[in-house]
């Protein structure tokens, strides 16, 4: 194998590689490292790159691997880490210029994991500022371009980590999910992305630390490797109540579910939300393709409540606690996205919260109920096929206007509120040759059972290559017409105080 191609293994071929002695941790970094200045530079995906650090874990790495003594089940596996979670010695900027000199003093419980488990951490990935929406550019680090056309958004909040997997630089990388945040742009890339139930991945850092709208949760190329760097992450920590004790062998053998047996769910807009035409058209010809090989396959209705109103005021709730007081202070230190949720939380009452509580609780019922009559429920993970990244959001969808710059990611943020895990699957390319994902709803508490399923779809799709993953044409990538480090910001905010704000995700 040419060292050139190293970078486009799996994480679990690169382990077998080493066990093998085939290579060496030192070759596949030294190897990733080179496809990511070749390319990093056009798509923008990973913020800071640490060469020297990521240099010694690998040398150490592959002395281990030398003694057959591996520290963890990622040895010598290169991750990128999405620029919201700290690692030790690194920027954690946020893609915020409050934040542009901010050094991490420690590792993140996740980061912490992965270490453990002997990933080598090669690079952080790039975010929208604050992470707030789904479209990845910031004034620290600019834009990131879809490796598929650097004209077109990859989504967001986790969208360095999305583009950086399809481009080949990195096999794992971390993601968050509040509304999406991983889901969308691993859809919009062509890679997998699981956002898992509330109590499986520690998040000890989060600012409401009752509030399970937001998540962890890893971003790979295939469901073997998602598994993989899952069951290296998964598990409970005091600091976070809604985290869970659970067997650190969970997920370690996950095999996928016989299709013939499988109770299949659909839903092209989740209770009725704007689609636009050809999304749905490559939806119902993905379902069409699963139809034959499972035991049934039935329309749900999941217009289960006012899921946007919930939405909204559990999301401008998580703002309010983590930007409420920095937004008072100094309001132009923070983007027009934060400012927004920050004044719909101001404007709520305790009768809406009490209300927002109760009617997500009646949701997450109707929703078990619905779960006791199928397996699995797929729908589309994004409305539309991915748009310039200059543009802000999708404002208008199937002719219907978007009220707030979120509202185009609630195909995804409507299945954040039961609390359930849900996942997303590359199936193949959409009608304008962007990558088109599949998303997959699970049972509450049923993580194991619907990555099972996962794997059993991610069989059957690769068997063709119209619904195979797809892969950018890199002989064909163009630089973006527009700079996407034009819109950084060199001196916004230089003296401005970091403590005046904490992140949300």
């Amino acid at each position: 194998m040419s060292e050139a191609s190293l970078p486009e293994l799996s994480a679990v071929e690169m382990l077998r590689g080493f066990a093998q002695r085939h290579f060496t941790p030192d070759d596949v970094l030294a190897a990733c490292l080179d496809r990511i200045s070749r390319w990093n530079p056009t798509i923008n995906a990973l913020t800071t790159i640490d060469t020297e650090g990521a240099s010694q874990q690998a040398q150490a790495s592959t002395r281990r691997w030398a003694k057959g003594q591996p520290l963890g089940r990622l040895d010598g596996v290169p991750i990128g880490i999405k620029d919201m979670q700290d690692v030790r010695g690194l920027p954690t900027t946020h893609g915020s210029p409050l934040f542009r000199n901010n050094l991490a003093a420690r590792d993140q419980a996740i980061v912490a994991r992965l270490r453990n488990s002997g990933a080598v951490v090669a690079a952080k990935t790039n975010v929208p500022e604050f992470g707030a929406g789904g479209n990845t550019r910031n004034p620290v680090w600019g834009a990131t371009c879809n490796p598929f056309d650097t004209r077109l958004i990859v989504g967001g909040s986790s969208g360095g980590s999305a583009a950086a997997l399809a481009a080949d630089m990195l096999p794992l990388c971390t993601g968050s999910d509040t509304g999406g945040s991983l889901r969308l742009p691993a859809s919009l890339c062509g890679v997998v992305g699981f956002r898992p139930s509330a109590n499986v991945i520690a998040h000890p850092d989060r600012p409401l630390g009752w509030s399970a709208i937001s998540v962890l949760g890893p971003m790979a190329r295939t469901m073997d490797d998602l598994v993989l760097m899952l069951g290296c992450i998964h598990g409970s920590d005091l600091d976070d109540p809604l985290s869970a004790p659970a067997a650190a062998d969970r997920f370690n053998n996950i095999r996928p579910t016989p299709l013939a047996r499988l109770r299949v769910g659909v839903s092209e807009d989740f209770g009725g939300l704007p689609v636009d035409p050809e999304i749905r058209a490559t939806f119902r010809q993905r379902i069409d393709l699963i139809a034959p090989h499972v035991a049934s396959l039935t329309e749900v209705d999941l217009a289960l409540g006012d899921m946007d109103r919930v939405f909204d005021i559990l999301r401008a709730e998580s703002f309010l606690a983590a930007f409420g007081i920095g937004v008072q202070r100094s309001s132009d230190d923070f983007p027009s996205q934060v400012r927004a949720n920050v004044a719909v939380g101001r404007k709520m009452t305790l009768d809406d919260r009490a209300w927002a509580h109760a009617e997500q609780t009646r949701i997450l019922r109707r929703f078990n109920r619905l779960m006791l009559e199928v397996d699995v429920i797929l729908l589309p993970t994004a409305p539309v096929s991915p748009f310039p990244w200059t543009q802000s959001f999708a404002d208008t969808i199937d002719g219907q206007p978007q009220d707030i710059y979120y509202r185009w990611l609630a195909l995804t943020y409507r299945g954040s509120l039961s609390g359930g895990p849900s996942l997303t699957l590359p199936a193949g390319r959409d009608a304008s040759g962007m990558p088109f994902g599949l998303q997959m709803l699970g049972a509450i508490g049923g993580d194991a059972r619907l990555l099972a399923i996962g794997k059993s779809l991610e069989t059957l799709f690769q068997q063709d290559n119209s619904t195979a993953r797809p892969r950018p044409d890199f002989a064909a990538l163009k630089p973006a017409p527009v700079d996407p480090r034009s819109i950084i910001d060199s001196a916004r905010h230089a003296d401005a105080d970091p403590t005046s704000a904490r992140t949300a995700v």
